[in-house]
């Protein structure tokens, strides 16, 4: 059967992390992705680095496979009519520039809604389309900070810490896939589209879940805590005797067998400990007893037998480890394309698996202008000899061109 959204067509006029994300995600499930890129710069990305493999950047290549590439310079007159033309043909726009900014040149929601009331329009911004900081530009770590994010994130004695991936970002491109998806419900129903409106610092918020219950429902402030859980014990990173154990004793059922698994029948007998709540009103004093008696175990030793018990843990590995393991084979999240000058490209899978309708990872992430001739002469009609003098005048790029 075919992917889920095949038929549908996304112009997609975002460039860095938030957007392309998104469309990556519907391009997976089957959706034409056109990328429109500056004919010069192209997606800001492509700029980012190391590393580069064979002049292409690593970040680029990570988010932007199964698109199409068609570099316009849409600040121009004929640029602006050919995203127009596009947008005629299109069923979803993608677009992650500062508010107001599209506008400008005639390519914000109102503009083209007024021409394509059925095009669904999707606006990823840092602050929102509304509100006092609407105008202020997005940043990743900008929105973890001042979405409070960074201050739970890090050890309870040290400085505010942001994750180790763009997660406002990458939060911020789900969101705008969620949305997108429900908006083309609703078209099903109404015949018209309709604005996705998506913030960094709102994804971020949401992020927040039990710790802004915590501050809303108990006036709690949460505070940083390292790697332990404010409200399940032992939930934290242990040193054994040759790398870092986590564990995730999320019942009291399991707090007893991870005793029995590690030879400490006294912890799981002495009252203080028995139960969740009191495990984590007297952690500071817990914490240390259990840490050393773990510090004597060898990790893979105590990994195995702990799982044997169904104690949740696992060894703290490196991207390497994680990424070479087994199960990360057997469920197709390493795939291999072929890139025109790379060669054999890995990158990552797609983690929805759908039984009856998946996606798939079909073509590599595309050079700067790869399919500007085929889209203008194919979907646009335009003759060889325009696509040719846009060329020449520097509206539009190819690759070599």
């Amino acid at each position: 059967m075919s992917a889920p959204l095949s038929g549908l067509t996304i112009l997609d006029l975002s460039r860095v992390l938030s957007g392309p994300y998104c469309t990556m995600l519907a391009a997976d499930m089957g959706a034409r992705v056109i990328k429109i890129e500056h004919p010069v710069r192209g997606d800001d990305t492509r700029a980012w680095g190391p590393p580069f493999i064979d002049g292409e950047s690593s970040y680029y290549l990570s988010i932007n496979r199964n698109k199409e590439s068609v570099a316009v310079d849409f600040k121009t007159a004929e640029g602006r009519a050919i995203v127009h033309a596009l947008a005629a043909k299109a069923d979803v726009i993608v677009e992650n520039f500062r508010p107001g900014t599209l506008a400008g040149v005639g390519l914000g929601y109102e503009d083209l809604r007024a021409r394509h009331p059925a095009l669904i329009y999707v606006s990823i911004s840092g602050f929102g389309q509304t509100g006092p900081r609407r105008d202020e530009p997005g940043y990743d770590a900008v929105a973890q900070a001042e979405g409070g994010l960074m201050s739970i994130t890090g050890d309870a004695d040290g400085s505010a810490v942001r994750l180790g991936v763009a997660i406002a970002d990458i939060a911020s491109g789900m969101f705008a896939f969620q949305g997108l998806l429900l908006a083309l419900i609703a078209r099903g129903t109404s015949g018209h589209g309709q604005l996705v409106d998506i913030s960094l610092l709102d994804s971020v918020a949401a992020l927040l879940t039990y710790q802004a219950s915590r501050y809303l429902l108990a006036g709690d402030v949460p505070a940083r805590t390292g790697n332990r859980h404010s409200a399940i014990a032992p939930y934290d990173t242990f040193e054994t005797a040759d790398g870092v154990l986590v564990l995730a004793v999320g019942t009291d059922a399991q707090w007893q067998s991870l005793c029995r698994v590690i030879d400490a029948p006294q912890l799981g007998a002495e009252p203080r400990y028995r139960a969740n709540a009191s495990r984590v009103e007297h952690y500071g004093v817990l914490r240390p007893v259990l840490a050393d008696i773990l510090k004597a175990w060898p990790l893979g030793t105590l990994v195995d037998r702990l799982r044997a018990a169904s104690v949740p843990c696992g060894a703290v590995r490196s991207v390497a480890q994680a990424l070479t393991d087994p199960q990360i084979a057997a469920r197709a999240m390493i795939e291999t394309l072929e890139h025109p000058t790379i060669g054999a490209l890995k990158v990552l899978g797609i983690p929805i698996k759908l039984s009856a309708t998946p996606g798939s990872v079909r073509t590599a992430p595309p050079r700067l202008g790869e399919h500007t001739r085929s889209v203008l002469e194919r979907d646009l009609g335009m003759s060889s000899v325009d696509v040719d003098r846009l060329f020449g005048a520097g509206v539009v790029r190819a690759p070599g061109v």
